[in-house]
């Protein structure tokens, strides 16, 4: 019986790990590609300013460095959980769910940063080894 929850509690903490990977290496992908010129010129057609490409870009490099790690794993995940949202009303205005503008993959990445908030960093991460850092900020 114990040997079960111990591989339901590993697969737990693997699956949570996995989460933040995936998630994390999209937003530093993604941010890349802001710190091009090419993406001011984009900012600008969508009627936001230049050099919000900049700020983004570090927010979501950052952001996904920080998932993956484990570290300020809550705030790392609600920045970027606002970032999604935004982009899911101001950007796709809620358009359509499926197709070549839907919303469906910016309301995954979504869904995955509320659960990470909610389940904070898990065991496979530096705030459980530090064991420092308040919970609420984990």
């Amino acid at each position: 019986m114990a040997d079960a929850s111990l591989r339901t509690h590993r697969l737990h903490d693997l699956s949570h790990f996995g989460l933040r990977i995936v998630v994390g290496v999209m937003f530093i992908v993604h941010s890349i590609g802001k710190f091009d010129n090419g993406a001011t010129g984009f900012f600008s057609s969508i009627g936001l300013p230049p050099e919000m490409a900049l700020l983004i870009g570090l927010l979501e490099l950052i952001g996904g460095i920080l998932l993956i790690v484990g570290v300020l794993t809550r705030i790392a995940g609600s920045l970027l959980a606002i970032e999604m949202f935004v982009i899911m009303v101001y950007l796709k205005k809620l358009q359509s769910f499926s197709g070549k503008n839907g919303l469906e993959l910016e309301l995954l990445v979504f869904v995955i940063l509320l659960t990470v908030i909610v389940l904070g960093p898990g065991r496979i991460s530096i705030s459980h080894i530090v064991k420092k850092i308040p919970r609420f900020v984990q």
